[in-house]
C-alpha cells in the first residue's frame, strides 16, 4: 500500500435480495450497481470531483477508494490507480458488449462499480474506471 487509512481488517458481507436493493437505491443507481449498467461519460457527480476524502460503496457504505489515488484519466468517469485496500474490491472477467474487460465489484455487497484497465499512472499502472452512481463521498474521512 502507498497510503495509510482506516480499513476494517475483514470485509463484512452485506446480503440483500434484488427487491431489497431496488427499494434502497434510486432507479439509476440500481441499474448501475445491481444490473451492471454504466452511466454516460462526463455526467456523474464525481468524474471531476477534487475534494479530499474517501469514496464508499453507494449500496453498503464500504470504503473503496481515497482521493489521493484519484486522477484525471480523461475518460469522463472517476478514475483511481488503486483501491483503499486489495480486499475492498473483487475483480472478475467481463465478456459483455463484444469485448473482454475486468469488472470491479464491491467485495462487501457485490455491487458493480466499473472496470479496471492496465493503462493507469504509476505506481500501479492501473486505471479503476468507476461509475459515480456506485460511489458516495465522505469528506475528510481519512487518517
Amino acid at each position: 500500500m502507498y497510503f495509510e487509512w482506516e480499513v476494517p481488517s475483514v470485509v463484512k458481507r452485506v446480503e440483500k435480495s434484488q427487491e431489497e436493493w431496488k427499494q434502497s437505491l434510486d432507479e439509476e443507481a440500481f441499474a448501475v450497481c445491481r444490473l451492471a449498467g454504466t452511466e454516460r461519460a462526463f455526467t456523474g457527480k464525481y468524474w471531476d470531483h477534487k475534494e479530499v476524502g474517501q469514496y464508499h460503496c453507494a449500496c453498503c457504505d464500504a470504503p473503496l477508494f481515497v482521493s489521493q489515488t484519484k486522477y484525471d484519466s480523461g475518460s469522463g468517469w472517476p478514475s483511481f490507480f488503486q483501491p483503499v485496500d486489495e480486499r475492498a474490491v473483487i475483480e472478475r472477467k467481463d465478456s459483455s458488449h463484444g469485448m473482454v474487460r475486468t469488472e470491479v465489484l464491491c467485495a462487501a455487497c457485490d455491487a458493480h462499480l466499473g472496470h479496471v484497465f492496465p493503462d493507469g499512472p504509476p505506481p500501479t499502472g492501473l486505471r479503476y474506471c468507476i461509475n459515480s452512481l456506485s460511489l458516495q463521498f465522505h469528506e475528510n474521512s481519512q487518517k
